[in-house]
């Protein structure tokens, strides 16, 4: 028998503690080739990593490609837009 144990409240420091996670969304207009040139520009990844993440945006409709503060956050969404391609900025739901 397994114990499932639920947390009924969550610490206003495990809040604020709580990454932002940059989102690429699929869209019509980028060719695949394009988005893993830009992942490999933008957040350094190695071309394997970034056709993964690319193959995921494809696949799967999207694709968390970076963590951390909110600023960093609105920055890489910035500057994916700049690239052109569609990406949003959220809170990590993962607690």
């Amino acid at each position: 028998m397994t114990e499932t144990l639920i947390k009924d409240e969550v610490s206003i420091h495990e809040l604020l503690d709580r990454p932002w996670i940059t989102i690429v969304w699929d869209d019509p207009v980028n060719l695949m080739t394009y988005v893993t040139h830009v992942f490999i520009e933008l957040f350094g990844f190695s071309k394997e990593r970034a056709h993964e993440l690319m193959m995921q945006v494809h696949n799967e409709g999207r694709a968390v490609v970076s963590t951390g503060t909110r600023e960093e956050m609105e920055r890489d969404v910035q500057r994916l837009h700049e690239h052109g391609l569609w990406a949003t900025l959220q809170r990590d739901d993962k607690i």
